[in-house]
């Protein structure tokens, strides 16, 4: 954490979109069109979500994680009382009281970074997983809608739907991945309705009902894109480019994991450079 008298309000702003430049996300170039103010503002709530979402992932002891994740919150308790230390909540003095960003929103995504960090992960029930992903997407979500100027009721709809959609996609297609670290995401009540009542992980990921379990949390994930789209419809195209762009990009997974099916998942899906380069074209970006 560096002091605030150390650093100027241009290098917090240069750190954050130097954070976004470094991480390789395609939508730096979607951010990258806005204009400045909200420009900025997007780099400093991805260079946010960035370092939280690192902290959480990071190899280390669970008692580390939970302090790291426990100084952000009071980073964010000092951005609001107009006393932030860090480059990354100094780049956020300005947004958040330039587009009104709500402090529950960043708490809310390092409640999900908690959820992340444990070693050892798993979902109740479909409650608790949409619960999950409108912490670590959702919110996300919402703090951007509130940048690109929308009205709250079309603003929070769209946030919540396309945040739901995008994680679910995140979930399915890292499955196996998540397995390997002792995650799983899938909630319990959906396993245990298509009668998989296992507690190994093993034995769940190998169960013949696994399948249509990975089905029907597909159709969960295509209702949300859907919805979405209707949102997005109402609003104005230019307003909305880096949420079209960001939704485009995973529906391109998702379908692409949906052709492939899920009997056999050991066929990785995503995005090849070309694949993301044929998206921002096809959606405006250059």
């Amino acid at each position: 954490m560096s002091p605030k008298e150390t650093i100027s309000d241009s290098e917090a702003a240069a750190y954050v979109e130097d954070v976004v430049r470094r991480s390789g996300t395609s939508f730096y170039w979607a951010m990258r069109r806005l204009p400045e103010p909200k420009r900025r503002a997007m780099y400093a709530i991805y260079a946010f979500c960035r370092e939280v979402d690192d902290l959480a992932d990071e190899p280390g002891a669970l008692d580390d994680k939970i302090t790291g994740l426990g100084l952000w919150r009071g980073e964010i308790e000092r951005l609001y009382g107009e006393q932030p230390r860090n480059p990354v909540t100094m780049a956020l003095a300005g947004p958040v009281e330039e587009f009104g960003l709500r402090k529950e929103d960043f708490r809310a995504v390092i409640d999900g970074m908690e959820m992340d960090a444990q070693p050892s992960i798993r979902i109740q029930d479909m409650a608790a997983l949409t619960l999950y992903c409108d912490r670590v997407a959702c919110a996300v979500g919402r703090l951007s809608v509130r940048v690109f100027g929308l009205d709250d009721e079309i603003g929070l709809a769209l946030a919540f739907a396309q945040g739901q959609a995008l994680q679910l996609t995140n979930i399915l297609r890292d499955i196996d991945e998540d397995a390997g670290r002792d995650r799983l995401y899938v909630p319990k009540d959906l396993l245990v309705s298509y009668g998989i009542a296992d507690d190994d992980l093993g034995a769940i990921l190998r169960h013949p009902a696994f399948e249509k379990v990975c089905v029907t949390l597909g159709d969960v994930a295509a209702n949300h894109f859907a919805r979405a789209d209707e949102w997005v419809a109402g609003c104005d195209r230019e307003q909305v480019r880096p949420a079209v762009l960001m939704m485009e990009v995973y529906r391109q997974i998702f379908l692409k994991l949906r052709r492939r099916g899920w009997r056999d998942r050991s066929l990785s899906v995503g995005l090849g450079k070309w694949q993301k380069l044929w998206v921002a074209v096809r959606y405006g970006i250059f």
